[in-house]
C-alpha cells in the first residue's frame, strides 16, 4: 500500500512539473513572439521604395515559354509584370548567367552535348559552352499544348541580357540566329543587342536570387550592377518611361535581393546596402519548433536590414508546404517587413492567400495582372505571337 502511495505521489508531481514546464515553453514563446522589435529607420526608408501589390514574373514565366529564357522575359515585360525575376550563377569563366538548378539537366540538352559532364554543376562550364545548349526543346517536349517551333534552341542568357530586356531591347539575330560579339576576331561568348521593334513600353524592375555564396557570387553581382547603371547607390542611370506603362526601372525599387541562404544576405548588405532585400522561407530548411523558427528568421532579418520576408503559399500545382498562415504574415508585418509569397499559379490561390501578400511571385503574370485588375488587352499568346515566337 505504501508502495502504491509513494507511486500515486510520484505521477501527480511529474504532472504538476510537466504541466508547468510546458506552460513555461508556451510563455517563453509568448513573450520572445511579442518583443521581437522592427527594422531600423533607414530599413524602413528602402522598404518604402517598393510599391504594394507588386507582381513578380517568376524565371520570366514557367507556363508559357521555357523559364528564364529571353521570350519568357519579353513576355513577363510586354505583358506587364511589375518585376522579371531571375536566378544568377557564376560560369566557370566568371560571367553571371540566369539559371535556376545547379546542373543543367532539367532544362537543356547537356546530356548529349557534354555527355561526360552532365551532372557537373553550372560553375563547371564557360559561358560559351553554356551558350552551345538548347535551352528550349525539353519545354517542348514537356508541354506539348504549349510548345513552339521558336523555341527549339533557346540560349541561356546572360545577367545583362536580362537587364537589357527590361530596358527594351532583344537580343540582335539575323535569320533566327543570335549575332555574336566579336573582339580582336573572337566570340566573348556574348551577343549584340538591338531595340526590341515589338517592345511595348513597359519597364520593370529586376527581382534577383542569389543561392549559396560560391566564387563570389554577390561581389561580382555588385559590379555588374554599377557597371550596367542599375546599382541606386552608385549613379544610377536614368531609364525612360512612358505614361501609363509600368515605370519600375527608373525609380529606387528598380532593383530587389533574395535568397533563401543567410550566409549570402549577409554578404548581398555588404556589398549592395540600402538595396531592398527578401529573406526567402523554406519549410524543409525549419525543422524543430516551427514558430521559434519563424521569430528568429524575422528576427534575422531585422538585424540584417532585411524588407521583405519570402515565404511559401500551399496548394497546386506546387504543393508547398504552408508558411504563410495568417499568425506568420502578423509577425513579418508586425515587424516592419513587407510580403512576398511565392508561388502563386492558379485564381484559388488568388482569392485564398491575396489579403496576405505585398507582392506575389507567379508563373502565371497574366492570371495575377487580371486579379489585381490590371488585365492586359492582349492575351498570352497574342503576346507571344507579335514577339515572334510563333
Amino acid at each position: 500500500m505504501k508502495i502504491c502511495k509513494k507511486i500515486r505521489l510520484l505521477l501527480i508531481f511529474t504532472l504538476i512539473f510537466t504541466s508547468c514546464n510546458y506552460e513555461s515553453k508556451k510563455e517563453i514563446q509568448k513573450k520572445e513572439v511579442n518583443t521581437i522589435t522592427e527594422i531600423s529607420t533607414q530599413a524602413k526608408k528602402v522598404r518604402d521604395y517598393l510599391n504594394k501589390n507588386i507582381v513578380i514574373a517568376h524565371r520570366g514565366s514557367t507556363y508559357w515559354a521555357p523559364e528564364e529564357t529571353e521570350p519568357a522575359f519579353l513576355w513577363a515585360r510586354n505583358i506587364g509584370a511589375d518585376y522579371l525575376e531571375l536566378d544568377v550563377q557564376l560560369t566557370k569563366d566568371s560571367i553571371l548567367v540566369a539559371f535556376h538548378d545547379n546542373n543543367l539537366k532539367r532544362t537543356t540538352n547537356v546530356s548529349e552535348v557534354f555527355p561526360k559532364r552532365m551532372n557537373a554543376e553550372i560553375r563547371k562550364f564557360t559561358l560559351k559552352e553554356l551558350r552551345s545548349l538548347d535551352a528550349g526543346s525539353k519545354f517542348n517536349q514537356n508541354n506539348p499544348d504549349r510548345a513552339k517551333n521558336s523555341y527549339k534552341g533557346l540560349k541561356i542568357l546572360t545577367f545583362k541580357d536580362v537587364l537589357m530586356i527590361a530596358e527594351g531591347y532583344r537580343i540582335k539575330k539575323n535569320k533566327g540566329v543570335p549575332v555574336k560579339e566579336i573582339v580582336r576576331n573572337v566570340w566573348t561568348g556574348n551577343y549584340l543587342y538591338e531595340k526590341d521593334p515589338n517592345d511595348n513600353g513597359n519597364r520593370p524592375g529586376i527581382y534577383c536570387e542569389t543561392k549559396n555564396p560560391k566564387l563570389g557570387t554577390e561581389k561580382k553581382l555588385s559590379k555588374e550592377l554599377t557597371k550596367y547603371g542599375w546599382n541606386i547607390n552608385m549613379n544610377p542611370k536614368e531609364i525612360k518611361t512612358h505614361l501609363n506603362k509600368v515605370g519600375i526601372a527608373n525609380t529606387n525599387a528598380r532593383f530587389i535581393l533574395q535568397s533563401f541562404s543567410r550566409k549570402s544576405i549577409l554578404k548581398l548588405e555588404k556589398y549592395l546596402p540600402n538595396i531592398p532585400k527578401c529573406l526567402l522561407l523554406w519549410k524543409p530548411d525549419m525543422k524543430g519548433d516551427l514558430k521559434e523558427n519563424y521569430v528568429q528568421a524575422i528576427k534575422f532579418g531585422i538585424e540584417n536590414n532585411v524588407q521583405c520576408i519570402g515565404p511559401s503559399i500551399t496548394g497546386e500545382p506546387n504543393n508547398y508546404e504552408e508558411l504563410s498562415a495568417p499568425w506568420m504574415i502578423k509577425l513579418i508585418h508586425g515587424a516592419g517587413m513587407l510580403s512576398h509569397l511565392y508561388t502563386f499559379d492558379t485564381n484559388k490561390q488568388f482569392k485564398e492567400y491575396i489579403d496576405r501578400a505585398d507582392g506575389v511571385f507567379t508563373n502565371r503574370a497574366d492570371l495575377a495582372l487580371e486579379f489585381y485588375k490590371r488585365k492586359s488587352k492582349e492575351t498570352p499568346q497574342e503576346i507571344l505571337v507579335k514577339l515572334g515566337y510563333k
